[in-house]
């Protein structure tokens, strides 16, 4: 997972509560970047592991 992906997430989540809430302390904003930053890496690892769990479950050798 790179970076970029990471700050994308920030940035979008932010920009949510933005249009949400338009007098939003920057507090609410930090709040939200760093739900934006964390969302990304769970959903990512999410993703990865069902990718690695569909790849286990192709192997027809694998004992039952």
């Amino acid at each position: 997972m790179g970076i970029l992906e990471e700050v994308i997430g920030a940035v979008v989540a932010v920009e949510g509560v933005k249009k949400l809430d338009p007098n939003a302390s920057i507090l609410t904003e930090g709040i939200a970047a760093i739900a934006g930053y964390k969302g990304v890496e769970a959903i990512t690892e999410h993703l990865e592991n069902k990718e690695d769990d569909s790849k286990e479950g192709d192997n027809p050798q694998q004992p039952a």
